[in-house]
């Protein structure tokens, strides 16, 4: 059996191009390549193995403390691999808290580097990865930085330099301020001569043609003199003038664009972070007042200190720009792959990663030239002109956009792999950035495109490179050498699924414990920075704990196909058979499931926006709210109940056939009971997966003024359901996750039954209704005997007898009105307005995941993490003992997986004593007790037993429609 882990035919494969027969293609071997490893996740496992199949013998990595001290169990799995410990190399962390400890760890990293032989640094796609001073300084030492030099990661990788290179070579970018920090510095000292007097004062070295063009803006200026500023290491503002100055642009620009938010985004961000929005309120405001546009803009100096902690900026004489751009607010999120040597610029297609939430990306898919070509023939050979426009246009802007980034990577020497970003409104596009570094959905690429180097004197003399960390390191050791490459189509398209280690809401939910994981099955790409690779003496699988320290990613999933269906289908096949289990763990696998097959069941080409999560997930959670209310075996039972009452009504004048038919039809509901309730009760108890269930099945009944009607087969269905559970017939797995040994065989016996009947009548499978119908005559059909119709008629009865009870499922998607979030005939995705209302949506997500159980008079910690008592080192403490709160106050900031969180008060109270020993940087865990409070109103606690009563009268009220 092959080990789809560790011998993927997608993903590995001999690159050892010294072993070639071609003296050519062997001038471009890396076997004498020394490269040092700083990052961690995913991307340290696959380069580990990218390395070790070019042949390349002396790598190392880089360990942090954290990863084997700090967090028990946590320990690196890589080091399964790596044996050696010779080549690991310890560091209290991988990038620094502070500039300080940042510059301190650089030259650590250089210094370890150059003792144990490596000469070259490959950083992933950490912050390290795009932080121009780290490349800098590798190249001042005389090493090699496998990625962009430290040229372009200054013109390119910094957001604020990238727009102005991106305006300067005709590309289309967003509104919006660049330059806030010269702005900042004008308002403090706004005339030429008080700008020049600073550079003196302060003892700068600057440029003397600079300071001596009179022609020069006050604000290039004033640019050129702050550069200088952090080549010192001394601030020439505060972070609180920087503050008020975005408060006053952001004002400027509501008042310019009405009914629209602005993003603050830290230059150095990246991964989601350092980025927040502002305006939400002035959205639904035609005309919004002076004092509206002040308030909302009053909220820009909290959120620029916000992006600064959040990307470490905030430090003496940190770079502390940062981006104030339009929020546009109906877009998709798509992304260019591109390579370069300094000289050439190729792209490998794009990416959409418009589903996402909190700026984190979570399902990734390609946008190639080839796939839309071909689904535009498909919907023209199909009749359906208003699909073949609306792909189209996409085709139009991914080759606009292709283009652009092209030109782009060649205006700034791109002379690695980088990422060319944009935002896309229907047929227009802008550029919001580039990551110079290469991408965690770098894979999805990869899978649709590889790359052959033909030797300019013999076109058949070439190699093919299928991975991008091997191009990286080709381009580093090579440069110049490698010539342009041509992209050749691979598979139709690629898909990523990031496995991340957060609740049923997609909140982070650190300090897990994985005790077990399925092995992947075929066409799966598992990246998880070796988590999966089993103890190397005993074969068994090694427990792992989800520290908080990092992002919450686990793992990247990925799958292909001949076109975006298929690779979807894989994908979903993937989740379906993926089990991974552990103690106080929470992944959102389930999401996903949900969410792939949401797609699966409403268009895979559609177009969600980067709003979409939000709203989906605030429907999910109304299909739990209603779900609960929702009690499957009382349903059962007086589904039980309602038969008999037929029977009665049937023989009410023949006791003793009454009696008969009363105990037949009971006999046969039992046998049914568990075969119809299983699959029911685990959809109403996991509303991720109800969401998928109704989306693929959605087109398989009809409803008639509440009543229901199958198109299709239910036994079909049933069956199916199983099989989208995971819980079809499976010799060997426990009997709590598969179907149960009888219900099999009574659910089999259907199946042969319809199947037989359908090769009687000559029917395909999905002809349900046609079957149907001929079943209804009472002529017998097909030359069959009265005896025999009969028979297979009473069958027939008998084997639908219960399945209406499913109907409840449907209903509640009707009652949740689940069906209104739907993809229209252009592609479009329509979001009914009641999802988008922020209220309902705060409310829904305590009910995707309630809040830890407290006492009425304490809080509690909503999640793990690191505790903050105040916005930053020096600024007024959230609350004092004795304090009064108000509903939606800033209550402490919890740090987790890298992402900072701003903890709201749940209600009005006052505080009465503070829990905790140490203000700040104090770790607590999920329901930690914080504070001892005094709510102003008391809590009435819901008696269970009415609860009950509540529940089961919903559910009455749902049988009355399907009876």
């Amino acid at each position: 059996m092959t080990d789809y882990y560790k011998n993927n035919p997608l993903i590995h494969r001999d690159r050892r191009l010294g072993k070639s027969t071609s003296e050519w293609v062997r001038s471009f071997a890396c076997e004498d390549l020394k490269p040092l490893i700083v990052c961690r996740g995913p991307i340290r496992k696959e380069a580990m193995d990218v390395y070790e199949e070019m042949g390349i013998t002396h790598y190392g990595i880089l360990l942090s403390e954290k990863d084997s001290i700090v967090y028990p169990n946590a320990l690196a799995p890589e080091l399964r691999q790596l044996t050696d410990s010779t080549r690991v190399h310890r560091v209290p962390d991988y990038s620094g808290a502070s500039k300080e400890e940042r510059i301190e760890r650089i030259n650590q990293i250089i210094q370890a580097a150059k003792d144990n032989g490596y000469d070259s640094i490959f950083a992933g796609y950490g912050f390290m990865a795009e932080d121009d001073e780290f490349v800098a300084a590798i190249e001042k030492a005389g090493l090699k930085f496998i990625g962009p030099c430290s040229h372009t990661q200054t013109s390119a990788g910094k957001k604020d330099e990238a727009k102005r290179t991106a305006l300067r070579v005709n590309v289309s970018v967003t509104p919006g301020i660049d330059n806030v920090t010269a702005r900042t510095l004008v308002k403090k000292h706004p005339t030429r001569a008080k700008l020049l007097a600073l550079v003196k004062a302060e003892g700068l070295v600057c440029d003397a043609k600079v300071l001596k063009d009179d022609k020069l803006s006050l604000e290039d200026l004033a640019d050129h003199i702050l550069f200088a500023s952090y080549a010192k290491g001394i601030d020439l503002y505060s972070i609180e003038e920087l503050g008020a100055q975005v408060q006053t642009e952001v004002a400027g620009l509501f008042r310019k664009h009405p009914q629209s938010r602005f993003r603050i985004k830290a230059i150095g961000g990246g991964g989601g972070k350092g980025q927040r929005i502002l305006g939400g309120s002035l959205l639904v405001k035609k005309n919004a007042s002076e004092a509206d546009i002040n308030k909302a803009a009053s909220e820009a100096p909290g959120l620029v200190r916000e992006v600064l902690n959040e990307v470490k900026a905030n430090g003496v004489g940190d770079n502390k720009n940062v981006l104030v751009e339009l929020n546009i607010e109906q877009t998709r999120h798509n992304e260019i792959q591109l390579l370069g040597n300094g000289e050439w610029c190729v792209t490998l297609g794009g990416r959409d990663c418009s589903l996402q939430m909190h700026e984190q990306k979570l399902l990734e898919i390609s946008v190639t030239q080839e796939s839309l070509a071909l689904e535009i023939d498909k919907a023209k050979k199909a009749g359906n002109k208003v699909v073949a426009k609306a792909l189209e246009t996409d085709l139009k802007v991914l080759v606009r956009m292709e283009e652009e980034a092209a030109r782009f990577g060649q205006a700034v020497g791109l002379d690695s792999a980088s990422t060319f970003e944009c935002i896309v409104d229907r047929d227009r596009h802008y550029f919001m950035e580039v990551n110079t570094r290469i991408q965690v959905e770098h894979r999805v690429s990869e899978l649709c495109y590889s790359l052959k180097f033909t030797n300019p004197k013999d076109k058949k003399d070439f190699f093919i490179v299928e991975s991008l960390v091997e191009a990286m390191a080709l381009l580093a050791r090579h440069k110049t050498r490698l010539p342009k490459p041509e992209r050749i189509p691979r598979f139709g398209a690629g898909a990523e699924a990031r496995l991340n280690a957060t609740d049923a809401s997609l909140s982070p939910h650190a300090g897990g414990m994985i005790r077990y994981w399925t092995k992947p099955i075929e066409g799966e790409i598992r990246d998880d920075q070796g988590i999966c690779m089993p103890n190397p003496d005993t074969g068994q699988f090694m427990r792992y704990r989800v520290a908080g320290a990092y992002d919450s990613n686990i793992a990247l999933l990925l799958t292909k196909g001949e076109d975006r269906l298929a690779s979807y289908e894989h994908l979903s096949r993937v989740i379906c058979n993926m089990k991974i289990r552990g103690t106080d763990l929470a992944t959102n696998l389930d999401f996903h499931y949900g969410l792939v097959n949401w797609f699966l069941g409403n268009g895979v080409m559609a177009k969600p926006t980067t709003r979409f999560v939000v709203p989906y997930l605030t429907l999910v959670s109304l299909l739990k709210e209603e779900a609960s209310r929702i009690d499957p075996v009382y349903a059962f039972l007086q589904m039980k109940k309602n038969y008999a009452a037929r029977m009665t009504e049937l023989f009410a004048d023949q006791p003793e056939r009454l009696a008969e038919e009363k105990k037949n039809i009971s006999e046969l509901l039992d046998r049914k009971g568990t075969l119809i309730t299983r699959p029911m009760e685990a959809l109403l108890d996991n509303p991720h997966l109800l969401s998928g269930w109704l989306s693929i099945n959605q087109k398989n009944f009809r409803l008639d003024k509440g009543k229901m009607t199958w198109l299709r087969n239910p036994m079909v269905i049933l069956d199916e359901t199983y099989s989208y559970l995971n819980m079809a017939n499976k010799p060997g797995e426990p009997a709590a996750e598969v179907i149960w040994g009888h219900d099999n065989e009574l659910l089999q016996a259907a199946l042969r039954f319809y199947a037989h009947l359908r090769q009687l009548f000559k029917l395909e499978k999905d002809d349900y209704f046609k079957l149907n119908e001929l079943l209804l005559k009472e002529k017998p059909q097909a030359g069959l005997s009265k005896e025999d119709w009969a028979s297979i008629q009473a069958s027939h009865a008998g084997y639908e007898a219960g399945l209406e009870l499913l109907g409840i499922i449907f209903l509640i998607a009707e009652k949740t009105r689940f069906w209104e979030l739907r993809v229209e005939a252009d592609l479009e995705v329509t979001i009914p307005e009641f999802l988008n209302d922020a209220e309902l949506q705060g409310r829904m997500k305590k009910t995707l995941v309630p809040p830890p159980t407290t006492k009425a008079d304490e809080i509690v910690s909503l999640c793990g993490g690191m505790y903050y008592a105040q916005e930053a080192p020096g600024l007024p403490l959230f609350v004092s003992e004795g304090m009064h709160f108000e509903k939606g106050q800033p209550l402490y900031i919890i740090e987790v997986m890298k992402m900072f969180n701003k903890v709201l008060a749940p209600f009005s109270g006052t505080i009465d004593k503070i829990l905790l020993e140490r203000g700040d940087g104090v770790i607590v865990s999920k329901g930690q007790p914080l504070f001892k409070v005094s709510p102003d109103e008391k809590f009435v606690e819901v008696d269970p037993q009415e609860l009950e009563r509540e529940r089961r009268s919903q559910t009455a009220e749902y049988l009355k429609l399907i009876y």
